[in-house]
């Protein structure tokens, strides 16, 4: 594939895996993006996943035409991205890799056989690397999402080189639309670096970028103010959307039952959108994706072994780990004699930044009863009368 008359992908379409860092489930499989930059000297942008060797190698090949590469940049040492870096250097020995410090000293924990001596060049920030016509400029991008990253820009063509940054879920050849999946992507790999993110696109928005290529997805070309845009939104823990999403775990069934009468409530009250979850049986990354997505949200579970059930302390936990923050959340709870969900689940979002739980709490007993409507209907009102 040409990205332009000198930049070409080499990069490989996985279809086989199911699971992506044995975490993420990917139905449209998933892609390992690398390029290579022809000019008088060759340079090869990262590598890809060992399961998909043969393929890269292929690809490689066919782009090189017979020509040696002079540098291989590694932009992410991950493992799906850098896993052919020795095979690289035992087939050209004179490549050098380009990396960061950091990366220069990781590089031993993958490849402990490999002498890599002075094979290597540890770039900083502001570094260039001239190629002939194209020069690369390295932009150092710590915790997006490993210590080691750095992003590189391309100075003739405007291309930025983004490792995991702008990537999505998905093959290429199963592309699809690029917000869903890209935010999946974002909130589950790279959510909890709000902070680093906003530091480099600080440092993207002085540049004139005119083409994004990251490490995963679909090349970025038209309409790039919108994708900075969310990256803006996301990595400011900011709600996208405006609406309720009600995350539900439940045993028997009648946390499920309250769970979908208060969306009932919510939708009648006007709320403009209300997505109803159930932890028990739902991708939990989208569960989390949805979580930052929506402005508002309410946990609704059971009391389970004096503490609350699993599947909602397996949400909440992951929310704490992404860094999640600057909601209102409402609680509902249920428990058939001793109820303890509701002291457990807020007691983890407080746990949390900026969260304002709103109340009242709802206690269900058992089974959601006419009486509890009331007191349903309160929380449903005081959640949308609450501004963030």
């Amino acid at each position: 594939m040409e990205i332009t008359s000198s930049i070409k992908y080499v990069g490989v379409d996985d279809l086989d895996i199911d699971l992506f860092e044995s975490q993420y489930i990917v139905p449209d499989g998933m892609s390992y993006n690398s390029y290579i930059i022809l000019d008088e000297k060759v340079a090869i942008m990262d590598t890809a996943d060992a399961r998909k060797g043969a393929e890269w190698w292929a690809n490689v090949e066919e782009a090189l035409a017979g020509r040696t590469p002079d540098y291989l940049v590694v932009h992410h040492l991950e493992p799906d991205h850098a896993a052919l870096i020795a095979e690289v250097m035992e087939k050209w020995p004179t490549i050098k890799i380009v990396a960061t410090a950091t990366a220069v000293k990781m590089l031993p924990q993958f490849f402990a056989d490999v002498d890599f001596g002075d094979r290597v060049v540890a770039v900083k920030e502001g570094d260039t690397l001239s190629l002939g016509a194209h020069t690369l400029q390295f932009i150092v991008a710590p915790m997006i999402h490993w210590p080691e990253v750095m992003v590189s820009y391309e100075q003739s063509e405007k291309v930025l080189f983004s490792a995991d940054a702008f990537g999505k879920f998905g093959a290429l050849c199963n592309e699809g639309p690029w917000d869903c999946e890209a935010r999946r992507y974002y909130i589950n790999i790279c959510g909890k670096y709000g902070n680093q993110v906003q530091t480099l696109l600080k440092k993207a928005v002085a540049l004139d970028i005119q083409l994004i290529c990251p490490l995963h997805g679909p090349v970025l070309k038209d309409n790039l103010g919108h994708y900075i845009g969310l990256y803006d939104t996301w990595s400011k823990y900011e709600p996208e959307t405006e609406g309720v999403l009600v995350a539900y775990a439940s045993i028997h069934g009648g946390t499920a039952v309250a769970a979908e009468r208060l969306a009932d409530i919510l939708h009648a009250k006007g709320a403009p959108k209300v997505v109803v979850t159930d932890l028990s049986r739902c991708d939990m990354a989208e569960a989390v994706e949805d979580a930052f997505r929506y402005s508002h949200m309410v946990v609704c579970a059971a009391s389970y072994d004096a503490d609350v059930f699993p599947p909602m302390h397996d949400f909440l936990h992951h929310l704490k780990l992404k860094n999640y923050q600057k909601r209102k959340v409402a609680i509902v709870e249920n428990g058939s004699w001793a109820p303890t969900a509701g002291r457990v689940m807020r007691a983890m979002l407080e746990g949390m930044k900026n969260i304002a739980i709103v109340e009242p709490m709802v206690t269900i007993r058992s089974r959601m009863k006419e009486n509890d409507l009331p007191v349903m209907e309160q929380l449903a009102y005081e959640l949308l009368s609450s501004s963030l």
